[in-house]
């Protein structure tokens, strides 16, 4: 079974910077390979929502409107590891994090399948 681990929340100010990382067990490579991976948030009293993907078929990249330009999404195929780079966080930001392997729709539509792997999640928070 899939598994994945997250690391790298915080709390920064407003501006600030931080980068999530998120690594899939060793035997994960062929899942990686068809699906996506990727991170949902949830911010207290909100739906979760999708922030960003990469997919593992072609290495494509998506990102929700709120977030373009400021987060980035990598993917080190080596270590089965992705991460997620946020630049100017915003108070809006402020929410677990959670890191994901599905198919790419589940990010656009936020609404992932009930198949989908979750990782343990991660707080992030934004605040001055």
């Amino acid at each position: 079974q899939l598994q994945l681990v997250e690391s790298g929340g915080g709390t920064v100010q407003p501006g600030g910077s931080l980068r999530l990382s998120c690594t899939a067990s060793e035997d994960s490579q062929s899942t990686l390979n068809y699906y996506a991976i990727g991170w949902f948030r949830q911010a207290p009293g909100k739906e979760r929502e999708g922030v960003s993907y990469i997919s593992g078929r072609d290495g494509s990249t998506w990102y929700t409107d709120s977030v373009k330009g400021r987060f980035s999404i990598s993917k080190d195929n080596t270590k089965n590891t992705v991460h997620l780079q946020m630049n100017s966080l915003k108070t809006e930001d402020t929410a677990v994090y959670y890191c994901a392997v599905d198919p790419p729709l589940s990010w656009v539509v936020n609404q992932p399948s009930p198949r989908a792997s979750w990782g343990q999640g991660t707080q992030v928070s934004v605040s001055s």
